[in-house]
């Protein structure tokens, strides 16, 4: 094989459809634009959403819902995820560089510690927000909980 005879593979490029340039072509004439009307016009736009006169989907359906915009996004990591981040590297100590390392979180992720799973080991955990199941988990087996 030589970079002279590489090809791409059979039916993976297309010839370009040269539009309006003569009958022989076959795409002269009105370049595959049919036949008069709004659409075959030079400077014609469809407006966004428009449907050919019937009413729009986004004008028939009821507007709904809100989306608040000061939300908070926390990403949910369980303490059943923290025994095994502690047994895998023996750690007494559990933070959001633990996580990040571990591939659980990215850097700018809130990190929010919730109550599923079972805990076992001794922790002090580090992270943004705890639910209630979560810090009587961890306080149950004389661990600590530190808010950042």
């Amino acid at each position: 094989m030589k970079l002279s005879n590489l090809k791409p593979a059979e039916g993976s490029t297309h010839k370009e459809k040269r539009i309006g340039r003569g009958t022989g072509s076959g795409h002269g004439g009105t370049s595959t634009r049919g036949h008069k009307g709004a659409q075959s016009r030079s400077g014609y736009s469809r407006k966004v959403g428009f449907e050919g006169g019937q009413m729009p989907i986004q004008r028939r359906l009821p507007k709904s819902g809100f989306k608040n915009p000061f939300r908070t996004e926390y990403k949910a990591i369980n303490i059943g995820v923290l025994q095994t981040i502690a047994d895998k590297n023996s750690l007494s100590t559990i933070d959001v560089e633990t996580l990040i390392n571990a591939g659980y979180v990215s850097r700018n992720d809130l990190v929010k510690i919730l109550g599923n799973g079972t805990l076992t080991a001794k922790l002090e955990v580090k992270a943004h927000a705890f639910s209630k199941k979560a810090i009587e988990a961890i306080e149950a087996v004389k661990g600590t909980v530190v808010k950042l």
